[in-house]
C-alpha cells in the first residue's frame, strides 16, 4: 500500500489454487479485517477448490474471476459460486478473439437484430446470467460499446443459441491437469521472487 499510495486496495485475488493459497488467504483475510482490503476474491479456482475454500475460511471469497464465453460458459462454476455467494466475474469474456467469435453466424444475426456488435451481444449475455465481465481496451470508442449494452435484452430463445455454443474447454491454457500444472508452477519459479 505504501508503494502504491494508497490506504486501502478495493478487490485483491489469489491468481491461482497453487502453493499454499491457505496460508495467502488468511493473510488477506487478516487484511480484510483491518480495512486494508475491501473485499478478497480468487481467481481460476475450478468448483472443487472454491467450496474447499468456502467452507473452510473465515471471509468467503466476493469474487471468483474464471474464463467465460460462449465457447466455454462454465455452468458449473456459476451454480457453486451463486451457491456460495462469490460473485462470478468472467475473464476472457471474447475468448481471447479466437475460433472466430467475431464471425460466429449466431451471434453476429443476434447481434444485427438488436444493431449491436458481437462484443455487446456477449457482454449482455453474461450480465444476463448474472456474470461480471471483465473487458480490456485502450480504444476509447471500444470503451464506450462495451457499456452500451443496457438497453435490450437477450431472449430467452437467444440465450438458448448462445448456450448451444459451448464446447466445454478453454481457449486458453488448462491448468486442470498434472502436467498443465507442472508447466505453470516452473514458469512461474522463474519469475517467483
Amino acid at each position: 500500500l505504501n508503494k502504491l499510495g494508497l490506504e486501502y486496495l478495493d478487490l485483491y485475488l489469489i491468481h491461482q489454487p497453487f502453493h499454499d493459497y491457505y496460508g495467502a488467504w488468511r493473510a488477506m483475510e487478516a487484511a480484510y479485517q483491518e480495512g486494508k482490503l475491501k473485499a478478497i476474491g480468487v481467481s481460476n479456482f475450478y468448483p472443487d477448490r472454491l467450496v474447499d475454500l468456502a467452507l473452510d475460511t473465515e471471509v468467503v471469497p466476493a469474487v471468483n474471476q474464471v474464463e467465460v464465453n460462449p465457447f466455454h460458459q462454465q455452468d458449473a462454476a456459476l451454480t457453486y459460486n451463486t451457491k456460495y455467494g462469490v460473485q462470478l466475474e468472467a475473464w476472457a469474456p471474447f475468448a481471447e478473439g479466437k475460433n472466430g467469435i467475431f464471425t460466429n453466424e449466431t451471434l453476429v444475426e443476434i447481434g444485427n437484430k438488436y444493431n449491436k456488435s458481437v462484443g455487446q451481444v456477449i457482454l449482455r449475455w453474461l450480465v444476463q446470467r448474472g456474470i461480471v465481465p471483465v473487458v480490456k481496451s485502450a480504444n476509447p470508442i471500444r470503451m464506450r460499446e462495451n457499456l452500451d449494452i443496457f438497453d435490450f435484452a437477450l431472449s430467452e430463445d437467444e440465450m438458448e443459441q448462445i448456450t448451444s455454443l459451448d464446447t466445454g474447454h478453454t481457449y486458453a491454457t488448462a491448468r486442470n491437469t498434472g502436467k498443465a500444472v507442472t508447466e505453470f508452477l516452473e514458469k512461474a519459479n522463474q519469475y517467483h521472487v
